[in-house]
């Protein structure tokens, strides 16, 4: 017959003592007489003992708190019952259950209240012979509902009388997060819920607050629970769209020299190099086929200045043989330069005076039959001062002369880019290495799907623009921004992810450095196995796949200091980075099938977690384990549930309700085929699947 009892009916109730006693590992062995069932609370009766359920250990200053591992029976030839002696008379063995527990943390009385608290970690273990105890309700809520600053209500706990379970979003995102799972399993649904509760939870405290979420949407689930119309009205950037302020732009210029060398699969020895010097032309603006007599003056003064300073840094002019002669030669070229220029802004035009006098006597003083080339030091500076003069007054600025990296994000052409490039391999004498890479770039950047994407000709974007559409601006007070990457073709997705990803982080970078303060950031990876799957580091020539693994795995270890935070969400952990896996510092795991998913999940926890992942398998649908930096103990938790309309879309097709035509609740399922509007729309030139 079962024996429960209404556990706060009594003081606290002895269910065992200690067998044995490690670091990581705690085996007890409980009374004959224990309860089969216990009532927290006189309610409903549950199973006791259970896998995951709580335990205390009196100790010296409190309880140390014990999660069960697993539970078995040992045959014994007499039962272990406290005060009963009389062995001699029993002859047939008695089961004796015993759990294996682990130590999880502390739990002690508050000095100034009946109040428990809860802490992770022990300074002082059990002794063997020690008493086990169960829980109050009281304390297993003090346990589970542990921590400081629990603004973000996520679930409740099955296995603790539904105590509510809640994070400090700081942890949670600050640190990093995964959320993995099977499909079918709530994974989406809890990512959508950990923004909606956290937005939720803000919102109670700020009628507007100041957060920014980024969500990469492979697959175009999340414009339903927070795009307009919602609560959350956040922007969706897709690829086909009417409205240009929400269409997906991603241009050439904004990709790095590492993003075009994976995009055009340039080889690191002949065709690199030429890609790279190519992108620093562009970024400096030293070649562009449609400027004005002014810009293009601006653009000269701008190198001889750079030149000069070069020449004086390495004391060419003041120099032994023959450098003064090279550096008097240079200005001679120079002079005549500008005496063309003059002839190209007319007469009228006295800018470039001063400059071509001091060039002149420069060079006349050093003619005839035994020329001295040698200058003196306060000559070069007068030319430096009278070259910036000139430089200023065509327009440019002290910051322009300064060389820009082939990195940075100034806006080219992409057609220029490559003509540039054909031109340079021809100055050098590489065209034989040159040939197909630009065949290459010419193919992919004409193909109109990779064209709606890359390109800005029609329609230029302003990073200033591209930056406030990802992360608002000073407009707005926060934003969320859902990047629909679902029609966007193959040979790019990764690309576009890298660049995003990468030119935010950059971003917020930037922020910090000067303004001295973050702006918290959350990036969500959905289908992060997509984005970040694991890559051969010993490769040559690194593909768009590893290029944009990089860069989450850069995100992953820096973002944190920046106040970039990660969620990573994948139901194959198997094929993620170890890199991004080992920087997240919280874990939410749904259920999990496969065994290479369940080993790569296995090796990211303490071995005295193990236990509590085997239940990963049978897991139903919203339950997961909580487990980091975010939550105080490892704990089993039923998710909140979202309503319909705030739900990703993501739901398991109704194959049977469509068949019969009718839903449970018997009304009409029906689904038109007119495949005219997706033919018309696919054949018009729009994104490939």
């Amino acid at each position: 017959m079962m024996s429960y009892l209404p556990i706060e009916m009594i003081e606290q109730l002895r269910v065992g003592t200690v067998d044995f006693v490690s670091p990581s590992e705690i085996k007890v062995s409980l009374e004959i007489d224990s309860p089969d069932s216990v009532s927290l609370n006189t309610g409903s009766p549950r199973r006791f003992p259970r896998i995951n359920s709580y335990i205390l250990i009196d100790s010296d200053d409190g309880y140390l708190v014990g999660q069960v591992e697993w539970i078995a029976i040992e045959r014994s030839p007499y039962p272990k019952r406290t005060g009963f002696q009389d062995f001699g008379l029993i002859d047939l063995p008695f089961p004796l259950k015993k759990l294996s527990v682990n130590p999880v943390g502390t739990l002690r009385k508050s000095r100034n209240s009946e109040d428990y608290k809860f802490s992770r970690g022990t300074d002082a273990f059990p002794s063997v012979g020690d008493s086990v105890i169960l829980p109050t309700d009281s304390q297993l809520k003090a346990i589970i509902e542990s921590g400081d600053r629990r603004h973000v209500e996520i679930g409740e706990s099955p296995l603790a009388n539904n105590a509510k379970i809640a994070v400090d979003p700081d942890r949670l995102f600050g640190r990093h997060i995964a959320v993995l799972g099977n499909t079918g399993s709530g994974k989406s649904c809890s990512v959508a819920g950990l923004i909606q509760w956290s937005i939720d939870a803000a919102k109670r405290h700020n009628s507007s607050p100041n957060s920014r979420f980024v969500i990469l949407d492979p697959n175009g689930e999340y414009s339903r629970a927070f795009g307009a119309g919602t609560n959350y009205n956040g922007t969706v950037l897709r690829v086909e769209t009417e409205d240009q302020a929400a269409k997906l732009k991603v241009p050439s210029w904004l990709w790095n020299s590492s993003e075009w060398a994976a995009f055009t699969q340039a080889s690191p020895r002949a065709q690199l190099p030429l890609l790279r010097r190519a992108l620093r032309a562009m970024r400096n603006e030293q070649f562009d086929l449609n400027i004005n007599t002014d810009i293009e003056i601006k653009k000269f003064l701008r190198t001889i200045i750079t030149s000069c300073q070069h020449e004086k840094s390495s004391g060419s002019p003041w120099s032994s043989f023959p450098r003064p002669k090279n550096f008097f030669l240079k200005v001679e070229s120079w002079q005549q330069s500008i005496a063309h220029y003059m002839g190209l802004v007319g007469d009228g035009d006295d800018r470039l005076n001063l400059v071509h006098e001091l060039l002149e006597s420069y060079v006349y003083n050093r003619q005839g039959q035994y020329p001295q080339y040698e200058a003196t030091v306060s000559e070069v500076d007068q030319i430096l001062a009278t070259l910036n003069d000139a430089f200023l007054q065509f327009g440019g600025v002290e910051g322009d002369l300064l060389p820009k990296s082939e990195d940075a994000p100034v806006r080219f052409n992409g057609e220029t880019f490559t003509r540039y490039l054909e031109a340079l391999a021809q100055e050098t004498g590489s065209e034989q290495f040159i040939e197909f890479l630009l065949a290459r770039i010419r193919t992919l950047l004409g193909d109109s799907r990779i064209k709606a994407i890359s390109s800005d000709d029609d329609n230029p974007v302003d990073l200033k623009e591209w930056l406030g559409s990802y992360l608002g601006d000073e407009e707005s007070n926060g934003s969320i921004t859902i990047i629909d990457l679902s029609l966007v073709p193959s040979e790019i997705v990764h690309l576009v992810t890298a660049s995003i990803s990468r030119i935010l982080f950059e971003a917020l970078q930037r922020y910090r450095r000067l303004n001295d303060v973050t702006l918290p950031t959350v990036l969500v990876a959905e289908e992060a196995h997509t984005f970040i799957k694991r890559y051969k580091e010993d490769s040559d020539i690194q593909d768009v796949s590893s290029v944009c693994c990089k860069v989450f795995e850069k995100i992953a270890r820096e973002g944190r200091k920046f106040g970039l935070g990660l969620v990573v969400s994948s139901q194959r952990p198997s094929e993620l980075s170890p890199t991004v896996l080992s920087q997240c510092n919280t874990f939410l795991l749904h259920r999990i099938s496969n065994d290479r998913d369940q080993e790569q999940v296995h090796r990211l926890v303490p071995d005295n977690m193990r236990g509590l992942l085997r239940e990963l398998p049978s897991l139903p649908s919203r339950h997961a384990i909580l487990l980091g930096w975010a939550s105080e103990l490892p704990v089993l938790v039923r998710m909140n549930e979202l309503p319909a309309t705030n739900r990703p879309l993501s739901e398991d097709p109704d194959y049977w309700n469509v068949w019969v035509g009718k839903d449970g609740n018997g009304d009409d399922v029906v689904r038109q085929v007119d495949w005219s509007p997706i033919v018309d729309e696919w054949q018009s030139g729009g994104a490939d699947t």
